[in-house]
């Protein structure tokens, strides 16, 4: 007979469940800070309860429970009853620096928040439960768009920045002189790397409308005479030839044949001994750990017709495929690895 007792084991509590359940609400005050631009108005220094309600224009009634919640959940500190951003809302929040994120939960607000309501639907179905079910083109429209284009790649730029530098520290980037960035947006990682490595040139290669942004970025950094802008269409156009091609947030948007298809033209654009970078949330090879990975492929459900994201031992099998040799895969930052290959 054991010598445990109920009486000494853990008590069993909803608590988990209810905070996972209920999760939404944690993430709606939150993205509704960002829409009233609570962490912009901060910025300055911290401000009053009152003097917050009249500036973001809030009832009396909801003021100081949203601040007080926003305290709790980490995103605000509050110290002599005076309201400031906490040293991560400050770097990644406030609109005016070239760290913001918000641009992504801005449209995390607008657009998935109530997308994802329909993911039980999509799970059914397996089909998108974004503008396309009505014949729209978010990406189409965003990249016509050059206002709300830049503030979307702004945000990728913020939210990559931490991906950026491990790859420029993890790399034997020694042993290689160009690379180019596939699907490059502002170029805020080829910018990175390239200010680690003042030997490396080449660039990034997008859709056309991104180039005046990415040619903004590089020279505000001083690097406009080793990185410029390639021009095309991944899915369409040969890739640019370079010793290193990086691939992030690319792969996952789509679906096993359009994820072969890319590897293909990485391997055939490069140069003999030049390696390939994937990056992006990848799951763990046993599916139990990386939530993000798995919660991000959910959302790929929700906005690709085919794209889903994948562990590493799947991308290495699919890099050998393509004839890459020497793969491997090593943690990043966050949810984040990356998979290297040598044609």
């Amino acid at each position: 007979m054991s010598s445990v007792t109920s009486e000494s084991a853990p008590a069993v509590t909803p608590d988990g469940i209810m905070q996972l359940g209920l999760g939404f609400w944690s993430a709606k005050t939150l993205l509704s800070a960002v829409e009233l631009g609570l962490f912009g108005e901060l910025a300055g220094g911290p401000a009053t309860p009152e003097a917050l309600q009249e500036r973001l224009g809030l009832h009396a009634r909801s003021a100081r429970d949203f601040l007080d919640a926003l305290v709790a959940l980490g995103m605000l500190e509050r110290r002599e009853g005076l309201y400031g951003n906490t040293p991560a809302t400050g770097l990644y929040l406030d609109p005016a620096k070239p760290t913001y994120i918000g641009g992504l939960l801005e449209m995390a607000n607008a657009r998935l928040y109530g997308f994802w309501g329909g993911l039980t639907d999509a799970l059914r179905t397996g089909s998108p439960r974004n503008e396309a079910r009505h014949g729209g083109d978010f990406f189409g429209a965003l990249y016509a768009d050059p206002a709300r284009l830049e503030g979307f790649l702004k945000a990728m730029t913020g939210i990559s920045a931490p991906i950026a530098a491990a790859i420029a520290d993890r790399f034997s980037w020694a042993d290689y002189r160009t690379l180019i960035d596939v699907g490059t947006a502002q170029g805020g990682l080829p910018v990175t790397i390239a200010r680690a490595h003042p030997h490396l040139t080449g660039g990034g290669f997008d859709l056309p409308p991104v180039e005046p942004l990415f040619t903004r970025h590089v020279a505000a950094h001083g690097l406009a005479d080793r990185l410029r802008f390639f021009a095309g269409d991944f899915l369409h156009d040969p890739l640019p030839t370079a010793d290193v091609l990086v691939m992030g947030h690319i792969l996952h948007d789509w679906d096993l044949a359009g994820k072969r298809q890319l590897l293909a033209k990485a391997h055939a654009a490069l140069l003999p001994n030049g390696a390939l970078i994937v990056y992006d949330m990848m799951i763990d090879d046993e599916r139990r750990q990386n939530a993000a990975g798995l919660l991000m492929s959910l959302n790929m459900l929700i906005e690709t017709p085919g794209g889903f994201d994948y562990t590493g031992a799947h991308c290495l099998g699919w890099l050998q495929e393509a004839g890459f040799r020497d793969t491997r895969v090593e943690h990043l930052s966050g949810a984040y690895s990356m998979a290297v290959g040598v044609r």
